[in-house]
């Protein structure tokens, strides 16, 4: 009994062994392909909404701002950081020549600013802009190197530098 078999003469088994790996692999990496379409669609979906949802506790937890304090109703302290002796005080009148209110006019803890930079106590930021346009000054910062003790009341702080 003979069998219709091609010899392997005709189709070295490398070549057949080589496509047939190719074909598996194709279709092992569109399996693979489907896969992440349909298991990334769940995963998006709670990931957006779980987002969604965070954002509104976020914005709930938030304080509402406080409003904007007139420029009569702001007061600031002047603090010499660069040591050039009389310093704070010129900057003092250009202050008070905006119609702010000054508070203490002295000396930095530390000397040493290389540019000037308005500083403001939590929940100030917009004053400290508006005082920062003003004056011209391009660097508006939380109190870093300073406590609010230092501020001595004053809701806002002008160091000037170098």
């Amino acid at each position: 009994m003979e069998h219709a078999f091609s010899s392997p003469r005709n189709h070295p088994w490398r070549t057949i062994a080589v496509v047939a790996g190719g074909i598996a692999a194709l279709e092992l990496l569109g399996l693979v392909i489907v896969g992440a379409v349909f298991l990334a669609k769940p995963l998006i979906h709670h990931a957006r909404a779980e987002a969604a949802t965070k954002q509104k506790t976020d914005k709930s937890r938030t304080m509402p701002p406080r409003p904007l304090l007139a420029r009569g109703a702001t007061s600031v302290t002047i603090l010499n950081g660069n040591g050039i002796s009389g310093a704070a005080a010129a900057q003092a009148s250009r202050v008070r020549a905006r119609g702010y209110l000054i508070g203490e006019v002295g000396n930095a803890p530390r000397s040493g600013y290389g540019r000037s930079v308005v500083m403001y106590r939590a929940g100030r930021r917009p004053e400290a802009l508006r005082l920062a346009r003003d004056l011209r000054i391009g660097l508006v910062s939380p109190l870093d190197g300073l406590r609010p003790r230092d501020l001595l009341g004053a809701q806002l702080a002008v160091v000037v530098g170098g």
